[in-house]
């Protein structure tokens, strides 16, 4: 039986392993759990709610499996944050916003019941920006959330919470969504690996209404601290189900973790420095362009290519239809609890009330434009390449940089500037991950951003698992806090 102090950075698949051999009970690796959030929540501001009775009821019934000899699910008896985006029955889900303050949901969303069925035990509720609409976990229900390397920055978002559980060891995997980034932008903040798949690879709940578009930008997917960690879990959230959205991509779930030691050998990569002349502060430039290369030494060819996508027309166009899904899902408390409202998410809205059906028209039109381009581009490429952000993590106190590489931000859309690389995949439909790649002058962490064709993320995961192989990073942990 390891130490208690070692529980921090086991890894997921290890800690389950454990606990099916009953080396490690799921009761007190769930205390521990509970124990290092009391002692951490107040700096990092990681978790907006914490199930201490549910996840310890939850554990004596996961550890009487174990002792009866049961057949166990991949994720058995392991304690498991979910981003507050996501309803879970009879436990608080604020979607980051003080109007759901005190919203409890009756029914769990179909991701929150796979990963049950899968074994884990549902620990709390990770921090996020209201509506997931901010690059970084900041909202008006607390502090922002800070990152585990230098609790002065923020830890990204809209996954920060989740992004922070295991960077500081609290968790060794977490369930975030990526609707523009929101799992590779914390991840690349804080040292971490994520992924997000094809659209309609994690399915979404049914029942329409807000819950269906033509085009569902967000898809769940995992944190963690390595590369088969989230190739569990993809393997737990994906694939059809009766209870499924519209749009869920039929096909059966890919076998993730066989993926893993496939390699890159012969794989044709394009690297990206800049997507199209975003600015990029040298340090990240330097240390992604030198990821990008060392796929050389592992038998892939890179090649740079220049992106032919307008930044500014990718921008407006993302604005335009993230604001409007905001709006048609959230639109009736601009008129109930408009002073609830954070001011972006307001401010969003009412800008979507402004657009018209030629503006819907257009951005649709844009979607189009960029899922060709896209197509065309993964034609010539098995993998493409950019840097995941264009900064490392900024102060709290400071905002958002209005400066990178030399080069004045545009004040009023600053917030979204620093990371002009991962909403387009978004738009586009396709996998991508963000992997470590090394730290900046300030020791803060650095993401490269892996983006695969659609349908791909086996090719995403192998060259993922291959960088890890060559460059490893688990071993690197951030300060104690």
């Amino acid at each position: 039986m390891p130490n208690e102090d070692s529980f921090a950075f086991i890894p997921a698949h290890e800690l389950v392993r454990m606990m099916s051999t009953r080396e490690v009970s799921p009761v007190e690796l769930t205390e521990w759990t509970l124990r290092r959030i009391n002692e951490t929540n107040d700096t990092l501001h990681a978790y907006l709610t914490v199930a201490a009775d549910h996840a310890m009821e939850s554990a004596r019934i996961a550890e009487a499996a174990v002792m009866r000899g049961d057949e166990l699910g991949p994720l058995h008896g392991l304690p498991f944050p979910i981003k507050d985006l996501v309803p879970t029955a009879g436990i608080r889900t604020t979607f980051g916003s003080l109007a759901y303050a005190d919203n409890v949901p009756d029914k769990d969303d179909i991701v929150v019941t796979r990963i049950k069925s899968a074994g884990a035990l549902i620990l709390g509720k990770t921090n996020t920006p209201e509506f997931g609409h901010l690059g970084y976990t900041s909202n008006r229900l607390g502090e922002d959330c800070r990152n585990p390397w230098d609790v002065t920055r923020e830890s990204g978002g809209s996954s920060g919470g989740a992004a922070a559980s295991v960077a500081a060891g609290i968790t060794p995997l977490a369930q975030g969504g990526d609707g523009g980034g929101s799992i590779r932008i914390p991840c690349s903040l804080c040292g971490l690996y994520g992924i997000k798949g094809s659209e309609g690879r994690v399915p979404r709940s049914g029942g329409g209404g807000a819950a269906w578009h033509p085009y569902n930008l967000a898809q769940s997917g995992p944190l963690s601290r390595n590369v088969r960690d989230s190739a569990l879990l993809m393997s737990v959230l994906t694939g059809p189900g009766e209870d499924a959205a519209p749009g869920t991509l039929e096909e059966p779930s890919p076998d993730y973790s066989g993926a893993l030691g496939r390699g890159v050998q012969g794989l044709r990569i394009g690297w990206t420095p800049d997507m199209g002349g975003n600015a990029v502060d040298p340090d990240v430039a330097d240390l992604t362009a030198h990821g990008a290369r060392s796929f050389e030494a592992l038998g892939a060819s890179v090649e740079e290519f220049d992106f032919e996508i307008d930044p500014d027309d990718m921008w407006s166009s993302f604005c335009n239809y993230f604001d409007l899904k905001v709006l048609v899902t959230y639109g009736h408390l601009l008129r109930d609890s408009s002073g609830m409202l954070s001011d972006v998410v307001r401010e969003g809205m009412e800008h979507a009330t402004t657009l018209s059906a030629v503006n819907h028209h257009e951005t649709m039109a844009f979607v189009a434009k960029l899922r060709d381009y896209f197509r065309r581009l993964f034609e010539r490429y098995d993998l493409v390449l950019s840097p995941t952000l264009a900064t490392t993590a900024f102060r709290v106190d400071d905002g958002p940089p209005l400066e990178i590489g030399g080069r004045a931000m545009d004040a009023d859309r600053a917030f979204w500037t620093w990371s002009p690389f991962t909403y387009s995949v978004n738009i586009a439909g396709h996998p991508a991950a963000s992997v470590p790649c090394g730290f900046d002058r300030a020791g803060l962490p650095v993401g490269l951003h892996l983006i695969g064709g659609f349908g791909a993320e086996e090719t995403v995961l192998a060259a993922s698992a291959a960088f890890e192989e060559a460059r490893p990073w688990a071993d690197k942990r951030p300060p104690a806090i």
